[in-house]
């Protein structure tokens, strides 16, 4: 089951639920928005090159839309769609005034200079412009992405609108990014795994992980949960994986990945099949990679008893329900990967009260938001007596549909 095809399911059990009528789960459902424009440009060359860029712009019941802007040679609409859709649910989860979005444009950046994608970055701001807005639609940094395209982005809508350092978070902190922004997924994955924890009498400390991913969310993951005194004893990325049963060396680890851009041939633990990384002996384990990587066929292996999702869509339905009987508990990635979208909330709010905080306030704000979350998803579980992930979609499906009622907006 793909991404849509799951969000789409996992939409519709919540609606039950709630006892939300069709014809306004059906409206819940459609994107506000879908656009897509043609990016032609200059390259260096002399040659003249031509990109689709898109935006797929779910729903504004609760606030502007807020959502990546991914720059990758295969864009799959289905996926777009379900992560734009994700961004709604996940917004109201964390009860950030957001609705959800989410595009990009079809290319591969690292066959783009630096100059050709600032003229690619530049062409597309200037055909959405007025789709977007610090009070309508607010891109931030996803695959391909980073900072210095958000501060093209920023340039470029200023030059229509005026100075509008709100237009985009994830921004260079020089031009209003917040700080704290950059760890801020993987600190909120720490918030998030130490409130299930303490729900079930226990602590970071002690407990056994396994990262599978080391990027930015995986590594930073990592690196706050070992200072918490958690034992991460396996971790994998694109390179390989490694294990180390008394607990990975995570500082010497991420020097060892800086220096070597990945976390094969570290010393201090041993190679093992990357393939095999979701199976390791653990407490908890956290997907923080790709979609889809925990299914039928390995959910009956996997031995955590806590399964915290990092990733987006990580696990598929029908692995949900063999961990489920298994009685392994599984924190949802709308609730657990939450982090990164709440700092976007607060830099936005920087930037429009034009008061940056400093990194304490953030870090603690997020905790806040992060353990209220929890907080409200357990709620909804007592309630419909379900299990987190079903909390987190009943709590926030439940959240949209009141605003879209408000509104006056049903079909």
């Amino acid at each position: 089951m793909n991404a849509l095809a799951a969000t789409n399911r996992n939409f519709r059990l919540a609606s039950k639920l709630l006892g939300i009528d069709s014809k306004l789960a059906k409206s819940l459902l459609i994107p506000f928005r879908e656009v897509k424009v043609e990016c032609t440009i200059p390259k260096d060359d002399g040659s003249l090159a031509t990109y689709v860029g898109f935006r797929i712009q779910h729903d504004n019941s609760r606030g502007p839309m807020k959502g990546g802007i991914r720059y990758h040679p295969q864009v799959e609409t289905d996926e777009v769609n379900a992560l734009a859709q994700l961004m709604t649910w996940k917004a109201a989860v964390a009860n950030i005034p957001y609705g959800g979005a989410k595009g990009g444009i079809g290319c591969d950046p690292s066959e783009l200079s630096v100059s050709e994608l600032e003229r690619l970055t530049r062409v597309f701001t200037q055909k959405i412009h007025d789709l977007i807005g610090i009070q309508i639609d607010v891109p931030a940094p996803d695959m391909g992405t980073g900072p210095q395209t958000m501060a093209w982005i920023l340039d470029e809508y200023s030059k229509f609108h005026g100075h509008s350092p709100a237009i985009v978070t994830g921004k260079p902190i020089d031009l209003g990014g917040s700080l704290g922004r950059d760890a801020a997924t993987g600190r909120g994955v720490l918030f998030a795994t130490e409130a299930l924890l303490n729900q079930h009498g226990k602590t970071i400390s002690g407990q056994r992980f396994v990262i599978q991913g080391f990027g930015n969310v995986g590594s930073w993951a990592a690196k706050l949960i070992s200072e918490k005194g958690g034992k991460v004893v396996a971790v994998s990325d694109i390179t390989g994986a490694i294990k180390n049963s008394e607990g990975l060396n995570i500082p010497s680890l991420l020097k060892h990945s800086k220096e070597h851009r990945g976390v094969r041939g570290f010393q201090g633990g041993d190679p093992i099949d990357p393939s095999s990384i979701l199976l390791q002996d653990c407490d908890v384990l956290i997907p923080a990679a790709l979609g889809g990587v925990i299914n039928r066929e390995n959910a009956n292996e996997i031995k955590a008893k806590f399964v915290v999702e990092a990733a987006n869509h990580p696990t598929d339905p029908e692995a949900d329900e063999i961990l489920k009987n298994k009685g392994v508990v599984i924190l949802p990635d709308i609730l657990a990967n939450s982090g990164g979208v709440t700092v976007s909330y607060f830099e936005w709010v920087q930037n429009i009260q034009g008061f940056m905080w400093d990194e304490e306030k953030v870090n603690k704000e997020l905790k806040t938001y992060m353990t209220k979350g929890f907080k409200d998803v357990k709620e909804m579980c007592k309630t419909h007596d379900c299990d987190l992930r079903m909390g987190a979609f009943t709590l926030a499906v439940n959240r949209v549909a009141r605003a879209t009622l408000l509104r006056g907006w049903e079909a």
